[in-house]
């Protein structure tokens, strides 16, 4: 018998397959010998193509009704590119808290009913639907340490035993904007955290004189909007000497200091160098003027107020091994702002002027604000080259010894 092509043994099951599926077993088992008698097939591959090919609805599967759709991500996009591309976790408390908001400030325009959904979707579906357009974006972008010296004897060790309840230790440390190579007179940031809540500040100083430093410590200070009980520094000249040390003992403040070599001792400053540091400003070489004036401009102004206000940031709860594995658990992610509020430890003037900046912000407008005055710093900084190289601001900037040694020559 001439066996038959693909599509006549196709045509051919479908006549039989309504006699199978109707039929009892002892039927089903005549159905399938004369098929498999007909066109050669193995029995197991026709009940399969059979079970799989049947019009029978109770054996497709149902799909999902879209219950986030098009406008939702596109708002969605909108607003996880006005606030800096948080994570799930971290946006999810500023769509609860921020879209109205945003709504009658004009800066995001949505339905009521868009707004709703906003506001009730989970951080792990928010992952979920920004998971591409954050693979687009993930695209598109030493300094050592001093020894024990006779005064750092005498300053005690802090490792990572903060009591983060209450509000007043500062962690602080020193970025510097050297580029490729630490010749020379280049910008600093004094970059200081608040571990309780998290809120941050940063000041920029030209070279890395004591006196500078300590300068840029008391502009810091004058801004937060707490009380401090104490400081912690690496082991760095800039920190450990007798000015600040004598500064610490005369406001009574607790000052301590990191092991040397061991970053982790600093873990929550040196979290806080890449995000609101390196992230923004980049891995160029600072050393004008003009760029100090910008990056204090920024500090002092729209890049705080948007970092402390409108950047959700998570606290471990709790952390404990479990097969060799840590477990870290977080708490649910809330703003710096949101934290000193809610901790009960400021004065009620320190609320009711926190309050009222809150009131006088939009954060869209900060962001653009913030965007507008980098854009001018990277033109200030191509201006001042020599020659025009296109230089990506978020990459390292590797040294190369033999070009310097050359430069360095008579």
């Amino acid at each position: 018998m001439e066996r038959m092509d693909m599509h006549s043994r196709n045509e051919y099951l479908k006549t039989l397959v309504d006699r199978y599926l109707k039929a009892d077993k002892r039927g089903k088992g005549q159905v399938l010998d004369e098929y498999c008698r007909n066109t050669g097939h193995n029995r197991k591959y026709v009940i399969r193509k059979i079970r799989h090919g049947s019009a029978d609805e109770s054996r497709l599967r149902r799909r999902r009704k879209v219950i986030y759709g098009s406008e939702v991500r596109e708002a969605l996009w909108r607003v996880w590119k006005m606030f800096d591309f948080p994570c799930g976790q971290r946006l999810k408390p500023v769509l609860v808290h921020e879209v109205e908001r945003l709504r009658e400030l004009g800066e995001l325009e949505v339905s009521q009913r868009v707004a709703q959904k906003l506001a009730r979707i989970s951080s792990a579906t928010i992952d979920r639907v920004l998971r591409s357009k954050k693979e687009v974006w993930k695209l598109g972008r030493k300094r050592a340490s001093g020894g024990a010296r006779l005064l750092a004897k005498r300053i005690p060790l802090r490792l990572t035993d903060w009591d983060r309840e209450r509000v007043g230790y500062v962690e602080m440390d020193l970025v510097c904007h050297c580029g490729a190579s630490t010749a020379g007179e280049y910008l600093s940031s004094l970059s200081a955290v608040e571990i309780s809540s998290g809120w941050w500040e940063a000041q920029a100083v030209m070279g890395r004189a004591q006196c500078r430093i300590f300068a840029a410590l008391l502009a810091i200070r004058e801004r937060t909007p707490f009380t401090w009980r104490g400081i912690d520094s690496d082991n760095d000249q800039m920190f450990i000497n007798a000015q600040l040390y004598r500064y610490c003992q005369n406001e009574e403040l607790e000052f301590t200091r990191s092991r040397p070599n061991r970053k982790n001792d600093n873990a929550h400053i040196e979290q806080k160098n890449y995000t609101h540091v390196r992230r923004p400003l980049g891995y160029l070489r600072y050393d004008t003027d003009e760029e100090l004036a910008l990056i204090n401009d920024l500090y002092e102004n729209e890049l705080r107020l948007y970092k402390n206000f409108f950047q959700p940031v998570m606290k471990m709860v709790s952390k404990q091994r479990v097969n060799g594995q840590l477990k870290r658990k977080y708490d649910i992610a809330r703003t710096p702002y949101q934290r000193l509020l809610d901790s009960g430890q400021l004065s009620l003037r320190q609320q009711q002027a926190l309050r009222r900046c809150y009131r006088t912000l939009n954060p869209a407008e900060l962001k653009r604000r913030i965007d507008e005055k980098l854009e001018k710093l990277y033109q200030t900084y191509e201006k001042k080259r020599k020659r025009s190289v296109v230089v990506n601001p978020y990459k390292r900037q590797v040294p190369s010894t033999v070009t310097f040694s050359m430069i360095q020559q008579p």
